[in-house]
């Protein structure tokens, strides 16, 4: 094996202890690049670096990405996702389960209207994690749909994911928007077929709310608050995503409208205040600042894991993989589904993605599909013990008597349904690509 390939290998061993060592992930990124890429082949490997890095901060595309943070954040610091909760809960509140069904509706509205994840599940933890569980609700079964809910997000449009693969793929946005669609609203379905299930054969863990609390809002009143509480924000979302996936606007024109639509919903729920538009700028700020930092460092690892020959690694891997495509694919969605345990989604779209791209560009297979299969399969990452960031926020936010046993017992079922998704999208790729077909994208 040539020197420079046995680099390659260290500069990846290199990354992940230093990653063990709590060390960020932008500087381990950026250190074992520089480093390993002086080592093998000295300065002059890192001349296109200033052209990478630029070409990254004026990626006109990802100027979506601070304005979709923001407005996930701007619907969180409203309150707009706890109206939608307890209007929806208490539309449903008859059925066993039913406050389960709300929070995965609700996961699907604030997923489609934000796109971040991280604020889906803090708000509805904060909401309903401590109401559901005095209602009877078994804590494990509870934890579980918040935190599966919430990362509903990574695959229904707007996702953030879906914009950096687009990046990364060279496909347009409003082609992964559609492909991702179905398969989104797919996975909601397999998470609300759980609930109901759960309902008949452990009726103890799904009770439905109580009759005489049920009985304090009339038919009428109900219809009402529904009205108002969930016709903004669906209108919200018909502005953003339709505009984006009928090829009306750009991205990152349809993200500053949801930015300001976002402030809108905000001000017609008399919420609209100084220190909420501050805290929504300021987290939006500090997100969109990792995000960057991390694409940026992630150029001189990209620039000087190719010069050293790892992408020849890579194809020689994948030669010897049985099963043809569809065996390079499975050995794609394994990889990627173990590395979920120990990285976060950015870093793997980042880092270990393109590495494998070319393999199937070059196969000539549908790189939409592809990029579905692989949205679909990094959802998993915020649900894998022992690192997965959902499990995380919600025991940031858990009431004390909720052990961190109990959300790792509620996920292990909806990382089952998950694989079972990402299985159909495998077997049925009209999932994904019939809307972008049939849009003409």
């Amino acid at each position: 094996m040539p020197f420079t390939e046995i680099l390659a290998l260290c500069m990846i061993g290199a990354f992940f202890i230093f990653l063990l060592a709590g060390i960020p992930v932008a500087v381990c990124l950026g250190v074992t690049g520089l480093v390993f890429g002086y080592v093998g082949f000295g300065p002059m490997l890192f001349s296109l670096l200033p052209a990478r890095i630029f070409g990254v901060i004026t990626n006109y595309t990802l100027l979506a990405l601070p304005l979709f943070i923001f407005m996930g954040i701007m619907l969180e610091k409203s309150r707009i996702a706890e109206d939608l909760l307890e209007v929806i809960g208490l539309a449903m509140g008859g059925l066993r389960g039913g406050m389960a069904l709300a929070i995965i509706l609700v996961g699907v509205l604030m997923g489609a209207a934000s796109g971040v994840v991280g604020a889906t599940v803090v708000t509805v933890g904060l909401i309903a994690l401590g109401p559901i569980i005095n209602r009877g609700y078994d804590a494990g079964v509870a934890c579980g749909v918040i935190c599966a809910s919430g990362t509903l997000g990574q695959i229904i449009p707007p996702s953030l994911v879906l914009i950096l693969l687009a990046d990364i793929m060279g496909e347009s946005v409003g082609t992964l928007f559609a492909a991702a669609l179905f398969p989104g609203l797919l996975l909601a379905g397999l998470f609300v077929a759980y609930v109901l299930l759960l309902g008949v054969i452990r009726p103890d863990a799904v009770p439905a709310i109580p009759a005489e609390e049920r009985a304090l809002y009339t038919g009428r009143d109900l219809a009402v608050k529904l009205v108002k509480v969930v016709l903004p924000p669906i209108a919200l979302i018909v502005l953003v995503l339709g505009s984006i996936i009928g090829g009306v606007a750009a991205p990152t024109e349809a993200a500053s409208m949801g930015a300001l639509g976002s402030i809108v919903l905000a001000l017609l729920a008399g919420r609209l205040s100084y220190p909420v538009l501050r805290d929504a700028v300021r987290g939006a700020f500090i997100t969109s600042a990792m995000v960057f930092l991390i694409l940026i460092f992630a150029q001189p690892f990209g620039l000087a894991f190719r010069g050293l020959g790892g992408e020849r690694l890579v194809q020689d891997a994948f030669a010897v993989v049985p099963g043809g495509l569809n065996g390079q694919i499975f050995f794609l969605m394994l990889l990627l589904f173990v590395l979920g345990f120990f990285l976060e989604w950015i870093e793997i779209s980042y880092i270990a993605l393109p590495l494998f791209l070319p393999i199937f560009m070059q196969s000539g297979v549908d790189m939409a599909w592809i990029a579905i299969l692989v949205a679909v399969n990094l959802q998993t990452s915020f649900l894998t013990p022992p690192f997965g960031w959902a499990l995380f926020f919600l025991k940031g936010v858990a009431p004390p008597s909720v052990r961190t046993g109990d959300i790792y017992r509620g996920v292990i079922p909806f990382i089952g349904l998950q694989l079972v998704g990402l299985a159909l999208v495998f077997s049925f790729p009209g999932l994904a690509t019939w809307l972008p077909g049939a849009i003409g994208w």
